[in-house]
């Protein structure tokens, strides 16, 4: 099944801008993920509502996610999991703030069009979208495609870790 090409827009209609661009170590600085299960190499653009990442590990005879030598495309879907802490880090940093760490609840609609993904050449990509956020819950739609190929398609829910609460020091204060 050919995917069309990209149409990436942000919540407004208008083409993405692309606030800022961001590689391996970036990345590797916004999310839990480290060292070769950080899945993405880098952020291709991004706005507030939507993010496009691109990978070239899927490849790697060492890739965390193998079993018996191959790279099953249901591991897209941590692809597309990785793709909204990417944003939400971005989104955050550029607020001032860290992303709140969240809990992968739930998947939604997914569809594989193919059984594997480590004999693909080249880089695979990403466009993941905000559909609904609160306070304490984010859901997306993930997209995940290989010259022009939809891999994966889908939407995952997020529920957010409450915000830390500080208070002043103060000398009369016990322990919160």
């Amino acid at each position: 099944m050919k995917d069309q090409e990209a149409n990436l827009h942000g919540p407004d209609g208008s083409p993405m801008a692309g606030r800022s661009l961001a590689g391996r170590d970036r990345i590797a600085a916004l999310i839990p993920h480290q060292g070769r299960m950080c899945l993405w190499d880098e952020v291709l653009d991004w706005d507030a509502g939507t993010i496009r990442l691109r990978s070239r590990g899927h490849r790697d005879p060492a890739h965390p996610l193998r079993s018996h030598g191959r790279l099953r495309a249901v591991h897209l879907c941590e692809y597309g999991a990785q793709a909204m802490a990417v944003h939400g880090g971005l989104r955050a940093s550029e607020g001032g703030t860290a992303a709140r760490p969240g809990l992968l609840v739930a998947l939604r609609d997914v569809r594989l069009h193919v059984g594997r993904v480590d004999d693909l050449a080249g880089e695979i990509e990403c466009e993941a979208q905000v559909l609904v956020e609160s306070d304490s819950s984010q859901q997306y739609a993930f997209r995940i495609s290989h010259a022009g190929t939809l891999l994966a398609e889908g939407r995952a829910a997020v529920i957010l870790q409450p915000p830390v609460v500080t208070r002043p020091d103060r000398e009369s204060s016990g322990p919160l």
